[in-house]
């Protein structure tokens, strides 16, 4: 079967002569299509993805060292000595005696004279939520350095 037009004519069966109506050029003088560069688009949104993970990341990570602290306050608290049952939704202190051993009192820290280490509020769900620093700091720079 022979070609009707040479490769340079742009023919369709349906349309015939198009090369005006076509979005591109078809003459063989006609510009190159070079298709444009998106690595600038790709290397942009990898920094900015990266952005957004790593701020994800150190959320995450803030978010893990505050429950890492409050399981630790907990824990001292869960561990200390008290001889009554705790009412949620009250505020209670932890003080250390001269031995090292720790206690849960209601009596506040400026009625007495112990070493007052924190104060807690007992929420709903039994966990003891760290209110403010005593007079004894040790407790929490252990806990700083740790997390």
């Amino acid at each position: 079967m022979a070609k009707e037009f040479s490769d340079n004519v742009v023919w369709n069966e349906d349309a015939g002569f198009n090369a005006a109506l076509l979005p591109y050029a078809t003459n063989v003088g006609a510009p190159a299509i070079i298709p444009d560069s998106v690595e600038t688009w790709k290397t942009r949104g990898v920094s900015k993805v990266n952005h957004q993970l790593s701020a994800k990341f150190e959320e995450i990570k803030e978010e893990y060292r505050k429950l890492i602290e409050e399981f630790r306050w907990n824990d001292l608290i869960y561990n200390a000595r008290y001889n009554f049952e705790p009412v949620i939704g009250e505020v209670y202190h932890l003080y250390s005696r001269n031995s090292g051993e720790l206690f849960l009192s209601l009596i506040e820290p400026k009625m007495w004279k112990q070493t007052h280490i924190g104060s807690f509020l007992i929420i709903f769900s039994f966990l003891y939520s760290f209110l403010s620093y005593g007079f004894l700091h040790v407790y929490a720079t252990v806990f700083s350095t740790v997390c």
